[in-house]
């Protein structure tokens, strides 16, 4: 539970129907398993203590308490475990019979909660056997079963974690969630931020790929963890197949799903401080209600009137089995990492059309250096001059040589302008940056900051006075990562008049720079931007070696690598995860590449940065947002140039 992860399991027992006895060992059976890997929240199948298919059969008195009696069997085999379990079982109440999950905890049954909505079509006739609920209330007596401490209340619920106020558990039944207004949406406006559904969905062909989607866009758009638990092998096949689909989601994604028609256990775990983050965040996203336990006149299923019930889990560290991506901006499919690229291209291209046409422009004049982000910047403008149907030849690409361009890059950036028909200018700087350290009484051997960002704001000052010479705008060529860790010269490279690509993460810019690769149909341009992929990263502001083809600076040895740079963007900052976790999940996913103590340095350098060169971001210019992060001063992101790191360095080292 530590970091506000929960080990979840959605179990489908075999069993048979009627036979009550054969099906609760079977669900004690894997409650045993459950346990064993740590899980917190176990849900079965709707009905599963007796079977689903039971049909007439439910009108019997000997069913249905023999049902009862296994409730409380089950419930008795938990009285040395803290799991909060919701199995399926038929409950008489108020002269009628319910369709209910049992809430099971420490030994007791807690709670029944009701069915709402009954299918009465098709291959489905619930209505013939159950009453729906309609926010009546009882309370169930099971003291001839064995269970002597209280009478469980009959009603909708929700369970309050008190160690971990994130978690809050609500159940929904099948047919609750297919519903137009599904019964969940109230338990989620209640405060519920993990759904349980106890099912028993029948499979028929597209069924699976249509209950998929189902609950993944319930999991999105109530931002909750959602378990979906369906009966499987053992019900009746009389009329109907059941395939056991238990689907674990987290706020639109899966994070676990079990083979069809595989009788077994589904585990994960759901990240209930990342839902709680996100819920806070998002401003349309209603507050839940006050909690009144006495209010009950609200109306049915309104927020106010469903129950709350406190429980409480034993702390500890849950093992963590599911899976966190190295690189979280990038698709790990190729076909949806091309589909991706493909779209971020768009998107930056259309922008900038619309820049171009707006400011009646000329041309656009870049700055060309032979590394990534020129590269993907100039081939945005490309783009952008062929959606505007003007030639590329009202792209002015200038390569700006200094004392630390290599052979390489010179070359690369002059066959990339060639191989895209672009006007391609060539300014030395060299002279006039000695002048300037000549002005400024700077030596030419003290290579501080003042030898590089004189070159950098040198370079700047040549693009826009170009600009200013051909009638242009400069576009901006640094990426989201760089801007994240403060890596450009303020007022050099930091400025422009619009940047295409300031909210594409560094990881992301090589991927669609490949994809621009693999898909042109030119064989030079194709072999250039191979090339250019091959070349680390530099800011190339150090002299080179004797021959000009050794590069004395790699921008990775100086701040770190960008995959990790971009793991700790995505989780600290996008996600809001404190620091400590955000370096256990980064110890996690990166196990085997980097020592801890690496994780550790690079981290700290991660946000020393990010918070002191703020300031950088506070100014920068226009530019769309693309992905789901972006350090916008004007869109997602606004933080005081002057804020303190020191909570977040001492996080790290809890």
């Amino acid at each position: 539970m530590k970091d506000g992860f929960i080990k979840v399991a959605a179990c489908t027992p075999e069993i048979q129907v009627a036979d009550v006895d054969f099906n609760v060992d079977k669900i004690i059976s894997q409650l045993e398993k459950c346990r064993e890997e740590g899980v917190k929240v176990a849900v079965f199948p709707e009905l599963c203590i007796t079977g689903y298919t039971c049909q007439d059969l439910f009108f019997q008195n000997a069913l249905l308490d023999k049902a009862m009696e296994g409730v409380v069997k089950i419930a008795k085999t938990t009285a040395d475990s803290d799991m909060l379990v919701a199995v399926g079982v038929p409950v008489r109440a108020n002269g009628k019979l319910y369709n209910c999950a049992a809430v099971i905890q420490d030994g007791e049954v807690r709670a029944f909660v009701p069915k709402t909505h009954l299918p009465n079509y098709n291959e489905f006739y619930e209505a013939r056997h159950f009453a729906p609920y309609r926010g009546e209330c009882a309370a169930i007596d099971l003291r001839e079963y064995g269970q002597l401490e209280f009478m469980p209340p009959m009603e909708q619920t929700i369970f309050v974690c008190d160690e971990i106020p994130e978690l809050v558990v609500g159940f929904e039944l099948c047919e609750d969630l297919w519903v137009a207004d599904p019964v969940s949406n109230y338990l989620a406006k209640a405060g519920a931020t993990l759904i349980c559904n106890l099912s028993a969905s029948d499979e028929v062909i597209g069924k699976d790929s249509y209950r998929r989607q189902l609950v993944l866009n319930q999991s999105a758009r109530l931002v909750a963890g959602y378990i979906y638990c369906s009966a499987g092998d053992g019900e009746s096949t009389q009329d109907m197949v059941f395939s056991g689909h238990n689907i674990i989601a987290e706020n639109g994604s899966i994070l676990a799903e079990s083979r069809l028609f595989e009788n077994g256990i589904t585990i994960s775990e759901i990240d209930f401080k990342k839902l709680a983050f996100e819920r806070r965040k998002i401003s349309t996203y209603p507050a839940s209600a006050e909690w009144d336990y006495s209010s009950k006149d609200s109306g049915f299923l309104d927020k106010d009137n469903i129950s709350r019930e406190r429980f409480s889990l034993e702390m500890g560290e849950t093992a963590l089995t599911r899976k966190f991506a190295k690189t979280p901006f990038i698709p790990s499919n190729q076909a949806e990492r091309n589909e991706r690229c493909h779209l971020i291209l768009q998107m930056q291209s259309h922008g900038l059309m619309k820049r171009i046409a707006h400011t009646h422009s000329k041309t656009v004049v870049i700055g060309i250096s032979g590394g990534l982000d020129s590269t993907l910047a100039l081939l945005v403008c490309v783009m952008a001059m062929d959606l505007l149907k003007r030639p590329h030849t009202d792209i002015v690409a200038v390569t700006m040589p200094c004392f630390g361009t290599t052979k390489r890059t010179r070359s690369n950036a002059e066959i990339l302008c060639d191989a895209l028909g672009v006007t391609f200018r060539e300014v030395d700087i060299s002279k006039a940056v000695l002048q300037h350290f000549e002005d400024i009484g700077h030596d030419y051997n003290d290579h501080s900051v003042v030898f590089e960002n004189g070159q950098a704001r040198e370079r700047t000052k040549v693009l826009m006075n170009i600009a200013n010479q051909v009638s242009g705008m400069v576009i901006g060529t640094g990426d989201l990562s760089e801007l994240a860790l403060g890596w450009a010269t303020y007022n050099g490279d930091h400025m422009s008049m619009y940047g295409v690509n300031a909210s594409i993460p560094k990881t992301l810019v090589r991927h669609i720079v490949q994809y621009y690769g693999d898909t042109c149909t030119s064989d030079t341009l194709r072999d250039v931007l191979y090339d250019i992929l091959d070349t680390p990263v530099s800011p190339e502001l150090l002299p080179t070696d004797e021959s000009g083809t050794e590069m004395t600076q790699k921008t990775e040895d100086l701040v770190g690598p960008y995959e990790l740079h971009d793991f700790f963007l995505y989780y600290g900052i996008r996600w809001g995860f404190e620091p400590s976790k955000v370096k256990r999940l980064a110890k996690y996913a990166f196990e085997g590449d980097y020592p801890d103590e690496v994780i550790d340095k690079w981290l700290k350098t991660f946000y020393r940065r990010f918070f002191s060169q703020q300031f950088k971001r506070s100014c920068l210019p226009d530019g769309a947002k693309i992905g789901s992060v972006t350090l916008s001063p004007r869109g997602d992101w606004r933080m005081p140039s002057d804020a303190v790191a020191k909570l977040w360095l001492e996080d790290i080292d809890k």
